[in-house]
């Protein structure tokens, strides 16, 4: 990323229009900003180069594939070197179910949010991953009961503040 490239308030809102929709056409992105369309093609190309867009994606409902269990786990290590966490982390992001994982501040170490098909699936992972010896001491599940807000877009707007 090119850390000297200032952002002004139309490289902000072609950020925003392409969260809220990676595959719109260039014709309406450059209308949704006001821009015409070769001069808005040339600043998406600018920021994909930059590394402010690092990527488009589908989002799939998962909902309408299977039925899923979503648990976020609080991880404690035994210790707390260098190495321990670096095991623990090398590890953790090969497992598929994990979604996220967050090395935070706090009465534990880490906050890892799974997706499984059951809680007995959630259970046996758990019990593979202890069995690896990746450094465990304790952890702690809390089983998703609803998701009332969700959201893939980032505040950008209230985030940057342009030039």
């Amino acid at each position: 990323m090119d850390a000297g490239m200032k952002l002004d308030r139309i490289d902000i809102n072609i950020l925003v229009q392409l969260q809220k929709d990676g595959r719109m056409t260039n014709v309406a992105l450059a209308e949704a900003v006001g821009l015409s369309p070769s001069p808005c093609l040339q600043r998406v190309k600018r920021l994909e180069s930059a590394g402010f867009i690092s990527g488009y994606e589908a989002h799939v409902d998962l909902s309408k594939l299977a039925n899923t269990v979503t648990v976020f786990t609080e991880i404690t290590l035994s210790d707390h070197k260098r190495g321990d966490f670096v095991k623990f982390e090398s590890y953790i992001r090969n497992v598929d179910e994990v979604l996220e994982c967050h090395l935070i501040s706090g009465g534990y170490d880490y906050l890892v949010r799974f997706i499984t098909s059951s809680i007995q699936h959630y259970q046996e992972l758990m019990e593979a991953i202890l069995d690896k010896n990746i450094g465990i001491e304790k952890y702690f599940s809390y089983i998703v009961i609803k998701s009332p807000v969700i959201k893939n877009a980032m505040p950008l707007r209230s985030l940057i503040k342009a030039g």
